[in-house]
């Protein structure tokens, strides 16, 4: 895993720069003015995500580190494209760009928790006494956190520039995304096959699942289509990238990632048939 040890730190500070210069101070705060259906949101992926991800891999009985690999992904906040996604089905993107960042700077801290709680339940002892909590949530901080708050730092400076690249931005996240996965891909690809055969499946029940849960609790809860739209794209669109590096910060075993790969191939065309479904019959 020495390539992608490497550059996933990297891509990671990279894309997350990328998310903070596309973020202004109205994205915090309407999260305090429309809180109904933020709150929704926060709790389809910050809570019932994870929950589902544990019965599902309690169901298949999988080996504990892949396991372990599917609660990581399940613990990663929504993805930067997730507001490219909600914008072409006709979602809430205001709303998808909250909830994308909030829930990225809180990942600092749920992501290790949730990850360390997993392997209590799952029985796993393999993980180093070294490795903490905090450890782990400073690490992140260095290349989440940090990353964007200096790309809204460089954006209230520059506000009419950056303005008016954001869509450049948006294609250079998305690039650097292809290229970490690219190089698991390269780096491992006599076993790969051999992983996704264990983990794509569960990968699949994950992300469908957790689409059709966040859109029917929204359609009880949240106020209108828009928002339904956006709550199942930012439940079902996962930062990968996160999850390869907190995978590779624990574990130095390629089949950790293993989940998060297969959750990355499958997860771009299932958003996309659902993006088809919701934007063309759902009004």
């Amino acid at each position: 895993m020495e390539i992608v040890t490497k550059i996933a730190p990297l891509a990671l500070a990279f894309i997350m720069l990328g998310l903070g210069l596309g973020l202004t101070t109205k994205d915090f705060l309407r999260v305090i003015n429309n809180p109904r259906d933020f709150a929704v949101g926060f709790i389809c992926q910050l809570i019932i995500l994870p929950i589902v991800a544990y019965i599902l891999v309690f169901i298949f009985r999988l080996p504990v580190e892949l396991a372990l690999g599917v609660m990581i992904i399940a613990a990663a906040p929504g993805g930067v494209t997730t507001n490219v996604m909600t914008k072409f089905a006709k979602g809430d993107v205001a709303l998808s760009i909250s909830l994308t960042a909030v829930i990225s700077l809180i990942s600092i801290i749920s992501v290790p928790f949730i990850i360390l709680q997993s392997a209590k339940l799952l029985g796993f002892s393999n993980i180093s006494e070294e490795i903490t909590m905090t450890g782990i949530a400073i690490k992140m901080a260095g290349v989440v956190a940090i990353p964007v708050i200096l790309g809204m730092i460089i954006r209230n400076f520059a506000e009419n520039f950056i303005s008016s690249k954001i869509s450049i931005i948006e294609k250079i996240t998305g690039i650097l995304f292809i290229i970490v996965f690219s190089a698991i891909w390269i780096e491992e690809r006599e076993n790969i096959f051999s992983y996704l055969a264990q983990a794509g499946l569960i990968a699949l029940i994950l992300n469908v699942t957790m689409m059709f849960i966040a859109y029917y609790i929204a359609k009880f809860f949240a106020t209108g289509v828009e928002q339904r739209k956006c709550i199942s794209i930012e439940c079902g669109l996962q930062n990968g990238t996160l999850a390869v590096f907190v995978a590779t910060q624990i574990f130095n075993d390629v089949i950790y990632i293993v989940p998060t790969a297969a959750y990355a191939l499958i997860m771009y065309i299932t958003a996309f048939i659902f993006m088809y479904i919701v934007r063309n019959t759902i009004k």
